[in-house]
């Protein structure tokens, strides 16, 4: 079962293009201010959607600047790509950008998201090999494992178990590596499907020896209702993200949602 005693959060995505940095800089200030309780940005090198060559930034380097800025807020990306870097430079990354986010004695509020990556354009023209769908999940599950080796060794250490959220849905590997490193899962499925994949993420958990009795469901809310968040709420999902961008980030959104949130709270 997921954590259901957690309260509900919300997590803003500042999708990383078609905004000067002085604007998302600017919607980091404003959106902590607001209360999101987490920010998150992506890893990929050009436009998702919108001019294809577009304004765009790189994520790591962003989200040190963010470790820095805010104060209260976690953060992280809404998910990392395992393809681009070394799995132990990641962990090292993890660990630095957790440390530059901890003020006044706290400890830090990043969230390692974490996924295999599937924009053949950024494999494309910054010389990664794109390879399959199988072989770049492999090499996720061959990463975790390294990751968290790493931060066991760091000198010094993460100032906390850095919470791990991976995101997908296939049974067979995926939601295995859900059960086996995250504590946070992450999907866009609808509510009808949450039981049967936590029914798998259990079965695998069973398996792999782990407790994921304290695991955090995620959802996406861009799209859809309030009926709709209500249902995916009533089937266990406790932190909701939700997608901003460029050109014309909107905060109405963003304030709607927060109202849901603390009506739910």
């Amino acid at each position: 079962m997921p954590a259901l005693d957690t309260p509900v959060r919300l997590g803003v995505q500042i999708a990383p293009q078609h905004s000067s940095y002085s604007e998302i800089r600017d919607a980091v200030s404003r959106l902590e201010e607001m209360g999101v309780d987490i920010l998150f940005n992506w890893d990929h090198f050009f436009p998702l959607s919108g001019e294809p060559d577009g304004l765009h930034f790189e994520s790591w380097t962003m989200l040190s600047a963010w470790a820095e800025q805010t104060e209260r807020v976690e953060f992280g990306c809404l998910v990392n790509c395992n393809s681009y870097r070394n799995a132990d430079l990641q962990a090292d990354m993890a660990r630095t950008v957790d440390h530059i986010s901890a003020k006044g004695g706290d400890t830090g509020r990043f969230i390692f998201g974490t996924g295999s990556g599937w924009f053949e354009r950024d494999y494309d023209e910054y010389g990664y090999e794109f390879g399959t769908f199988g072989t770049r999940l492999d090499a996720l599950a061959e990463s975790l494992p390294r990751i968290e080796r790493r931060w066991a060794q760091l000198n010094p250490a993460p100032t906390r178990e850095i919470p791990v959220m991976i995101g997908g849905k296939g049974e067979q590997k995926t939601l295995r590596l859900v059960a086996r490193h995250a504590d946070i899962w992450h999907s866009f499925v609808g509510p009808d499907e949450i039981a049967h994949k936590l029914g798998v993420i259990d079965a695998w958990a069973e398996k792999e020896g782990r407790d994921v009795s304290g695991l955090v469901v995620s959802n996406e809310l861009k799209g859809r209702d309030v009926q709709e968040a209500d249902a995916l709420y009533d089937a266990g999902a406790r932190l909701f993200t939700l997608g901003i961008s460029g050109p014309d980030l909107d905060f109405g959104a963003v304030e709607r949602w927060l109202a849901w949130r603390d009506a739910k709270n």
